[in-house]
Formats: C-alpha cells, structure tokens, sequence
C-alpha cells in the first residue's frame, strides 16, 4: 500500500511496474541488468481517488496521462532496481499530493486610481519622447 496523505491510499493492485534496461553509462552491467522501472498506476478506475483529485492529477501528469486514464511515471536515476522502484512510487506519491491540494480561488482586484493615473502618464510621457524622434527640418 502507497500511502500519500491522511485521506488517500493507494492498493497494490492499481499500481503495476515494469522493467527494462536502462539508459545512460553503467559498463556492461546496464546491457545486462534490467534496473528501469515504469510505474503504471489506474487513476481514472481508482476508488481511492475523489474525481476532482483526479481532474487535477491528469492535468498536472501532462503527457504521463495516458489516453487509457493511467499515469507512467519512469524511473532511471540509479543502478539499484529497487531504489528506482522507491524514487518511482515516491514521485506518483507526490504528484497526488499536489494534486490533492485544491488551488486558491483568484478574487477579481480592480486596479487604485492612483495606479491607472501613473500608467496613463508613463504612456503619454513615453509617447512625447517618441513624437522627438521624427526627422528635424531646418527654418532656412
């Protein structure tokens, strides 16, 4: 079991791993050993999940989203199979975190007189400096 916060737990059967070779130096061992792991985890068949948790998590995964409703989180830092299967179930971990948290509502501010007034004359001041720059003509 995967846990990650007070509310949310995550069974062993939604998540499976695989392993393939990884890539990067390592000698001989990396064409023999397979130490990459893909976590495959079923969020959009999850029950452990709220389904706004869920909108959040698919738009914070990106292309880890696939088209099936499942997050791919690949895993390849070390040579230790079992320490990547740790930074792999750590990083699903903290991607639900994140998207557990529900963003902030933006309040709508209207902007101070005082402000609208000092850009209003920025613009102006800016605009006469620019009327300077035409061709000068001669009185003669």
């Amino acid at each position: 079991m995967l846990y990650v916060t007070d509310d949310i737990t995550i069974e062993e059967w939604e998540l499976s791993e695989q392993f393939t070779r990884s890539q990067g130096p390592g000698g001989q061992n990396v064409n023999k050993v397979e130490t990459a792991v893909e976590l495959r985890f079923e969020a959009a068949r999850s029950p452990n999940l709220p389904e706004p948790v869920k909108r959040r998590l698919q738009r914070l995964a990106g292309r880890r989203w696939t088209a099936d409703g499942a997050v791919l989180i690949l895993a390849q830092e070390t040579r230790s199979q079992s320490r990547n299967r740790e930074i792999a179930r750590a990083r699903l971990a903290d991607l639900i975190r994140r998207a557990s948290v529900a963003p902030k509502r933006r309040i709508a501010t209207r902007p101070t007189l005082g402000s609208q007034r000092r850009r209003l004359k920025a613009k102006t001041v800016r605009g006469q400096v620019k009327a300077l720059r035409g061709r000068v003509e001669s009185d003669e």
